[in-house]
């Protein structure tokens, strides 16, 4: 809880992944993948309670060995390739309410520490937003980009400014997957977790990696086992 809200976190995790078969669970520095996210959600202090979505009876165990809660067995029809993202969040915030606020945690963002969490729930409160998104800085700047023509040519990205020396750019940011919070009553609104209203929660580069493939799962082992790299500024 922060002030009088509570707040809700919701893990989701679908059991058909194709990127990297069974993601969700794999082992990563002794612990299932979704463990961390868990973990991180638990510590929190502004979590009050922390429920996994997912359509697997495999990941719900583990998940509640874990200490999550897993309250219903999300359809079938909510976790098939071509699901709206939304759609699971909306559907685990009708299941479980009583909630104002609502903390989506991917598992595949496992750097991502309850700290974080926090000052992002913080930061949404303190800037009396409705939504809040994770980001990192762009590694390539907009302005320096290029598109293929028709003929497979090197033609400058339609929307690029005009050129200009890199340190003069503004930066730009990376939605980063590792955090999204909302106002359940905007984002039921909006059918989003994104709107009007909207704040930005700066992690770093190494804080915000992403697993997806079995490369970036080694990318995240190097980077667990070098604590001072993960949990950079």
């Amino acid at each position: 809880m922060i002030g009088t809200r509570k707040v809700l976190a919701v893990i989701p995790a679908r059991g058909n992944s194709k990127g990297l078969p069974g993601k969700n669970v794999i082992p990563l520095a002794g612990k299932p993948l979704i463990a961390w996210s868990i973990d991180a959600a638990l510590d929190s202090d502004c979590v009050d309670r922390v429920v996994v979505s997912t359509d697997s009876q495999e990941i719900a165990d583990i998940a509640k060995r874990w200490g999550a809660d897993v309250p219903f067995l999300r359809p079938a029809a909510l976790a098939m390739d071509d699901t709206p993202g939304m759609a699971p969040l909306l559907h685990a915030c009708q299941m479980v309410p009583g909630y104002d606020l609502v903390v989506l945690l991917q598992p595949t963002s496992p750097l991502r520490t309850a700290a974080d969490v926090d000052k992002a729930i913080e930061q949404m409160i303190r800037q009396k937003a409705d939504f809040c998104i994770g980001v990192t800085r762009a590694k390539h700047h907009p302005n320096w980009l290029f598109c293929l023509s028709e003929e497979g040519h090197l033609e400058r990205y339609e929307e690029a400014l005009m050129q200009t020396d890199r340190q003069s750019l503004s930066p730009v940011f990376a939605p980063n997957g590792a955090i999204y919070i909302a106002n359940i009553a905007a984002m039921e609104e909006h059918k989003s977790m994104n709107g009007p209203r909207t704040v930005a929660y700066e992690m770093s580069a190494e804080r915000s990696a992403d697993i997806d493939t079995a490369m970036d799962l080694k990318i995240c082992e190097v980077l667990m086992s070098n604590p001072g790299l993960a949990t950079a500024a």
